[in-house]
């Protein structure tokens, strides 16, 4: 069956976290602090910067056909079901985010389980879940795999296991008419600023690093933000209650390219600093399913849905060459 025609049958089969697309382009958060808009909103930003982007609950996804490689690594208990269940995030664009229905999740990610679903011969059922509440999903049993940036960690190596699709690289994101934050290529280039992080997460580590290294040099110390979702976040930065956001690169050059006038991205820098990091579908430890995963991205890779994907939503530049299971990942912390 030539499974990029079929219909689609993806459903929302539980949402656990509704954040309103707020402030993730120009349309979404005004100057003077007005109401910001929705998916609609975004699409009209988009589309003024020349990008195609549908905002809608019906999604013309890229489809891939499936993979009788993929299938066969399916270990019995994954091989006997109709369905593979992917829990997402549901947070900013282009990664996941809610749909003009403000409930349907698509974006990037959702995109890539749908792939991961097509070769497996499976029914992709999505679950939108807050990023914080991916381990316990995995470890409960509710969902099969987690499709929702997720950087390979040697410490998350321990209790899941990794199927790599995308290069980890992370944004500075400040306000375009911020004159003296040009570039952040450095620790020295944080000292002193009040920069937002997401808690949790990698670039939170990286940011704690660079600050400790400026405190040991004498430099001045950073102060650190933390905002419940992105909108938060964002309207901080257009009041300059902060000076700059780090985050994926992928929702700080979106935001950039959307809306010039309003954001740009000062810096980049691997997720992995100093070392190099993927973004990888997660899977239980153990239970078999991670190669069967990796088969399936492998096959879209070759047949070219896969870098359809990435351009569908400007994400080209994090391309990888080919999938692994359980690469080497950041190392643990001391």
């Amino acid at each position: 069956m030539n499974r990029t025609t079929r219909p689609q049958r993806i459903r929302l089969a539980a949402v656990m976290l509704t954040v309103p697309l707020v402030a993730g382009l120009a349309a979404c958060a005004s100057a003077d602090g007005s109401e910001p808009g929705g998916a609609s909103d975004l699409q009209a930003a988009a589309e003024a910067a020349g990008l195609e982007v549908n905002t809608s609950p019906d999604q013309e996804r890229i489809r891939t056909t499936v993979s009788d490689e993929a299938v066969a690594l399916l270990p019995p208990e994954f091989a006997d079901t109709d369905t593979l269940t992917v829990s997402v995030s549901s947070y900013v664009a282009p990664l996941a985010f809610l749909a003009d229905d403000e409930q349907t999740p698509i974006g990037n990610e959702t995109d890539i389980a749908q792939l991961v679903a097509d070769a497996l011969n499976k029914e992709l059922v999505l679950e939108v879940r807050a990023w914080a509440d991916w381990p316990l999903a995995l470890q409960s049993g509710d969902v099969d795999a987690v499709i929702s940036n997720v950087t390979v960690t040697e410490e998350r190596k321990e209790l899941y296991d990794f199927s790599t699709y995308r290069n980890d690289e992370l944004g500075w994101l400040a306000r375009a008419d911020n004159e003296e934050i040009t570039s952040i290529t450095e620790a020295a280039d944080v000292a002193g600023l009040t920069v937002a992080v997401g808690s949790g997460t990698n670039q939170e580590k990286i940011l704690l690093e660079w600050d400790r290294l400026n405190t040991e040099a004498g430099l001045e110390p950073v102060e650190i933000e933390y905002f419940e979702n992105d909108g938060d976040t964002i309207l901080a930065l257009q009041s300059g209650r902060i000076d700059v956001q780090v985050g994926p690169n992928a929702t700080a050059s979106y935001k950039a390219k959307v809306s010039p006038q309003d954001f740009k991205v000062v810096g980049t820098l691997n997720g992995g600093w100093p070392d190099t990091a993927q973004i990888a579908a997660t899977t239980l430890k153990g239970n078999g399913l991670a190669p069967a995963v990796t088969a399936a991205l492998n096959h879209a890779f070759d047949d070219g849905t896969y870098l359809e994907v990435l351009e569908r939503w400007g994400l080209e530049s994090e391309a990888i060459e080919t999938s692994e299971t359980n690469p080497p990942g950041l190392p643990k912390t001391e």
